[in-house]
């Protein structure tokens, strides 16, 4: 019971400095938010995919529990929102596409140590790669994937595994800094997810409450079936759990107001449930470790 505090404090409590500073200052993180998505965050995933302690062929049945969790949770969140008489496109990608990034790595590196960061990063590199492929896909099915490549963290994945395939070794100071500018991310993806979440608005607070429960419902549900099928290393077995309950992620509601697909609505069901995260994380926590 000590150790799931201990854990999970770090978590909220920078994303709680960045409500509050929201709040309070309401700080310009334009350039901030763009530098953790552009320079940051892939530098984060080339560091993990380059190293030579990471092969890619270790992976391929965690990738696949990956891409059958997402696919999953779509086609049980399509056919709850048929049920309920929801728009499929306001609910369906919120229930796919968690925050891998901004709650995931660093639960992943609290929880388990510095050894969960690479499998973290394959998560959060197929949840990248889904989310705007398919995801951007389910939003306007006329889109084409050409634009998957401006993505600066599909490029760095790309560098990543080809660095590794080609068992490229790289001057190890030189990766040591790559490193270093991506670890930058992992707390301030936290503070930057606390003062987005100050700016949102929370309306539509019934529906929002609804996707808030089902998603972790869902996800949990979806990765209990696929582990009954695939066998994966405990640490990555407890990794897919937690997966299992994660938020939406806030691109979610970036995507929606893009598309103009009720981002109102959806701006609620990420917000309560990242609130709802103080509680299922926990929960997760407990079961896994």
């Amino acid at each position: 019971m000590s150790t799931i505090p201990a854990i999970l404090f770090p978590l909220f409590a920078i994303a709680a400095l960045g409500y509050f500073i929201g709040r309070s200052i309401r700080p310009d993180l334009t350039t901030v938010n763009r530098l953790t998505v552009d320079v940051f965050a892939p530098a984060l995933v080339f560091a993990a995919l380059a190293s030579k302690d990471f092969r890619l062929h270790d992976y391929v049945p965690l990738v696949l529990a990956t891409l059958l969790a997402i696919v999953g949770t779509g086609l049980l969140g399509w056919g709850v929102a048929r049920l309920a008489g929801i728009q499929a496109k306001t609910l369906v990608p919120s229930l796919m596409f968690i925050n891998a990034g901004n709650l995931g790595l660093p639960l992943a590196v609290l929880a388990f140590g510095q050894t969960a960061l690479a499998p973290a990063v394959v998560i959060l590199v197929v949840a990248n790669l889904m989310q705007f492929t398919l995801g951007i896909w389910i939003f306007d099915p006329k889109s084409g994937w050409r634009g998957i490549w401006k993505v600066p963290s599909i490029v760095a994945t790309v560098a990543g595994v080809a660095v590794g395939a080609l068992s490229i070794e790289l001057w190890p100071p030189l990766l040591t800094a790559v490193r270093m500018v991506g670890e930058i991310s992992i707390p301030l993806m936290l503070f930057a997810l606390g003062a987005r979440l100050a700016a949102a608005r929370i309306e539509a607070v019934g529906f929002g409450l609804f996707g808030a429960l089902l998603r972790p419902v869902i996800g949990t549900i979806v990765v209990w079936v696929i582990l009954r099928f695939i066998e994966l290393p405990e640490r990555e077995r407890a990794l897919m759990m937690l997966l299992g309950v994660l938020p939406p992620a806030v691109v979610n509601f970036i995507l929606a107001e893009h598309y103009k697909q009720e981002p109102d609505k959806v701006a609620s069901m990420v917000l309560l449930g990242n609130a709802a995260a103080l509680v299922t994380l926990p929960i997760a926590l407990a079961l896994v470790l």
